[in-house]
C-alpha cells in the first residue's frame, strides 16, 4: 500500500495488543460501510465512486475543461464547504500553493462564494478587471447565501461583458441532477451542468464533478487522480486489519480520544498542503462533531507554525495527539549553496538539498513532541502525483466512516449547520421567518 502508518512515533502511548482488542470493531465498522446497513446509509455513493462513476460525464468534464482553457484567462469556480475545499486542495497540493502565479497555460483559478465578505469579492473582481472569465457554480440547490450572492455578481458581470448568448459558453453548473432551483434556471438559460450526486454528501465529493471539473482545468491528470482512488478502494475495502492504514488510523485516534486527547493537529511540512488539511477538517470535523462527541480537527504548517504554536504544542495542555503527513519525495529540488565567508554559520548544511534539512526537521520535531507527552500518528505518502493524491484522498475517507461508526455517531449528516442559516435568514428578514426575527432581536437587546 502506497499509503502507510508508521506507529513509531505512538507506540509508547498506545499499545500493539490495544490495537489488536479494537480490531474487531474497526472490522465491523467497515462492514457497515461495505454493506451499507449503517446510519447515513443514503450517503454512501463515494465508497464506489472510483469505480463507478459516470464515464459519460466524466469525458464531458474533460471536454469543458479543455474548452474553459482556451477560451479564458481566469475560472471562478463559485461554492463553499465541499463545493469547494477538495478542488482548492488537490489543485495546490499537486500543483502548487502558488498556482496562481505559476499556471503556465492554464487559466487562474479563483474561488468565490465561500465568504460574505465585501472587501474579498471586491478583490476579486479587480483581479478579473479586463480578463476573459468563466464560472463554475456548484451549489446543490442553488440557494445557499454565500454561492448564491457571488453568482448573482458574476453572472451580471458575464451577461455584460459577453451577452446572454455568450454567458452560455462560459458559464457550466454543477448541481442536482433533476430538480432544486440551479437546475432549473441553468437549464432555461442553456448553461452546461454537471451532477452532484444525490447519494454523495459534499465534503466526500471531490471526485466527483463537483471537484474535478476545477482540477481538470488546472491540468490535472483526473484520470490518475481517480485510478489512484480505485487501487485505495480495491485495498482498504479488502485487507485484513494488521497494515491496513485506513483501519488503524481510524482505530488509532478513537483509542487516544477515549484517553481525553481531544483535538487532533494535522501536520504538513508542505505549503502546498495547507488547503489539503482544511479539506481534511471539513471532512472530520462535520463527520464527528456531534451528539457531543468528536474529536476537534486543527491543522498547522511546519516549520512555520513551530514559531507561533510550538510552544503550546510542546508544553500546553495535554489534549491533543498530531497527525504528520510525511511526503516522501519532494516535487522540486533545492541545493543549500556554499558561502566562502560562512556568515552566517550554515556551510555545516552546504551541499545539501532543502528537502532533507526539512525531513530533519520533521524527525526532531517528532522527536520533542513525543517527549513532551504528544502522541503522532504519521501518514506515509510516496509523493504529491496525481495517482498518490487520490489514494490519499480514498484514505482520508474511509477512514473518517470507520472512525465516525466507531465513534458511535453518523458519519454523513449534519444537522448542527442548519441552526446559523435559521438565525441569519431571520435577522436578514426572510419571508415566513418574522416571528423568529423578532425573538432574536429581542435576545440581542437583552445581551
Amino acid at each position: 500500500m502506497s499509503v502507510k502508518i508508521n506507529k513509531k512515533f505512538v507506540s509508547q502511548f498506545v499499545s500493539q495488543h490495544e490495537l489488536d482488542y479494537a480490531a474487531p470493531a474497526a472490522e465491523a465498522a467497515l462492514s457497515l460501510v461495505k454493506s451499507k446497513n449503517g446510519p447515513g446509509n443514503d450517503f454512501l455513493g463515494w465508497i464506489d465512486l472510483p469505480i463507478a462513476y459516470d464515464k459519460e460525464e466524466f469525458a464531458r468534464i474533460k471536454a469543458a475543461a479543455e474548452r474553459i482553457k482556451k477560451m479564458c484567462d481566469v475560472l471562478v469556480v463559485i461554492g463553499i464547504g465541499g463545493s469547494y475545499l477538495g478542488a482548492r486542495a488537490v489543485i495546490e497540493y499537486c500543483k502548487s500553493n502558488n498556482y496562481n502565479a505559476l499556471h503556465g497555460d492554464c487559466p487562474e483559478i479563483y474561488f468565490a462564494g465561500n465568504s460574505i465578505s465585501a472587501s474579498s469579492l471586491a478583490d476579486l473582481l479587480k483581479m478579473c478587471d479586463g480578463k476573459d472569465i468563466c464560472v463554475n457554480v456548484v451549489s446543490k440547490s442553488g440557494t445557499t447565501t454565500e454561492p448564491a450572492i457571488a453568482f448573482r455578481v458574476f453572472r451580471e458581470l458575464i451577461v455584460k461583458k459577453y451577452g446572454e448568448d455568450g454567458a452560455k459558453e462560459r458559464i457550466f453548473a454543477t448541481t442536482d441532477k433533476a430538480r432544486g432551483t440551479l437546475k432549473t434556471f441553468a437549464d432555461r438559460m442553456g448553461y452546461e451542468t454537471f451532477v452532484v450526486p444525490d447519494d454523495i454528501g459534499g465534503r466526500y465529493s471531490v471526485l466527483t464533478a463537483v471537484g474535478l471539473l476545477p482540477i481538470a482545468v488546472a491540468g490535472i491528470d483526473i484520470d490518475a487522480l481517480m485510478a489512484g482512488a480505485a487501487e485505495a478502494r480495491e485495498e482498504y475495502l479488502n485487507a485484513p486489519f494488521a497494515g491496513n492504514a485506513a483501519l488503524e488510523y481510524a482505530v488509532l485516534r478513537n483509542i487516544l480520544y477515549k484517553r481525553g486527547k481531544s483535538t487532533e493537529i494535522l501536520v504538513s511540512y508542505e505549503p502546498a498542503a495547507q488547503m489539503l488539511s482544511e479539506w481534511w477538517k471539513q471532512l472530520y470535523g462535520e463527520s464527528e462533531g456531534k451528539d457531543g462527541k468528536g474529536i476537534y480537527p486543527a491543522s498547522v504548517v511546519f516549520s512555520t507554525d513551530l514559531h507561533s504554536l510550538g510552544q503550546f504544542i510542546q508544553d500546553g495542555s495535554r489534549t491533543m495527539f498530531e497527525t504528520v503527513i510525511d511526503i516522501q519525495s519532494p516535487k522540486d529540488h533545492v541545493t543549500i549553496p556554499h558561502d566562502p565567508e560562512d556568515t552566517d554559520g550554515l556551510n555545516y548544511i552546504a551541499g545539501k538539498e532543502l528537502d532533507e534539512i526539512n525531513h530533519k526537521a520533521m524527525l526532531g520535531t517528532l522527536l520533542a513532541h513525543v517527549d513532551g507527552g504528544v502522541p503522532n500518528i504519521v501518514i506515509e505518502t510516496p509523493d504529491r502525483s496525481e495517482r498518490e493524491t487520490g489514494r490519499l484522498i480514498y484514505f482520508f475517507e474511509l477512514a473518517c466512516a470507520v472512525s465516525g461508526y466507531m465513534l458511535g455517531v453518523n458519519p454523513f449528516d449534519q444537522p448542527g449547520v442548519e441552526s446559523y442559516k435559521k438565525n441569519m435568514f431571520a435577522l436578514l428578514g426572510k419571508k415566513g421567518s418574522e416571528q423568529r426575527s423578532a425573538e432574536l432581536a429581542e435576545r440581542i437587546a437583552k445581551l
